[in-house]
């Protein structure tokens, strides 16, 4: 029987050889950065690191924007590959949750309760989307889509819905207002509050520099 370091070990390579390649920024490189930063919170927070791990690991294994929004789907796969590993059965299911509400689906959504071990896993998800890296994604995952990279006529919305916020197609820059920006006030742990202050005022940076370039000024 496998121990808990060899089951992360063989998850991370099940996943990194899942996501190899992928090229909308919810690749390996986003689950390998999800991965430690939830590793270092957790270490602060003393939380269960097997849970803390395998749902960094597995977040994004099925993504739902890749599955016509189906927010089943990843805890669906998520289960397939814990199952042959003997886990407690509360492990699995403490996993999957994380998993199934660990996204971002509009300001007004419905926020489930998270355990200490989905707090940590979402933070980290939640900074990798903010900062210098969150605007290389944000372009990443637009570009990908098709998506226009900016429109001075289409306004950002405050998406009252997941519906609404699934269903949207506006222009990348329209998705630092109506996610990115949101997330400092959204962080649960000590650790994401802090990190998340630094990485907003970078993206409130760039966007006041973008804006003067879009303009055509110096």
């Amino acid at each position: 029987m496998l121990n808990n370091e060899q089951i992360i070990e063989r998850t991370a390579s099940f996943v990194e050889q899942t996501l190899k390649g992928e090229g909308s920024g919810h690749d390996w490189w986003h689950i390998y950065r999800v991965w430690k930063t939830s590793k270092s919170i957790a270490n602060e927070e003393k939380a269960n690191n097997l849970v803390v791990e395998l749902a960094a690991l597995l977040h994004d294994i099925a993504d739902w924007k890749s599955y016509g929004g189906d927010f089943t789907i990843g805890p669906k796969k998520a289960k397939e590959w814990l199952t042959q590993f003997n886990l407690p059965t509360q492990v699995v299911e403490d996993i999957c949750y994380i998993i199934a509400n660990i996204s971002f689906k509009g300001v007004s959504s419905e926020k489930p309760k998270m355990t200490l071990e989905g707090q940590i896993v979402q933070d980290a998800d939640r900074l990798d989307a903010m900062g210098a890296m969150g605007i290389a994604r944000t372009f990443t995952y637009g570009g990908s889509k098709g998506r226009v990279m900016y429109d001075p006529e289409i306004k950002p919305i405050d998406h009252t819905s997941t519906a609404s916020y699934v269903n949207n197609n506006s222009p990348s820059i329209n998705h630092f207002y109506e996610k990115l920006l949101l997330l400092k006030n959204l962080m649960n742990t000590e650790y994401g509050k802090k990190v998340a202050e630094q990485r907003h005022k970078f993206m409130e940076l760039y966007l006041d520099q973008f804006f003067k370039e879009w303009e055509g000024e110096r």
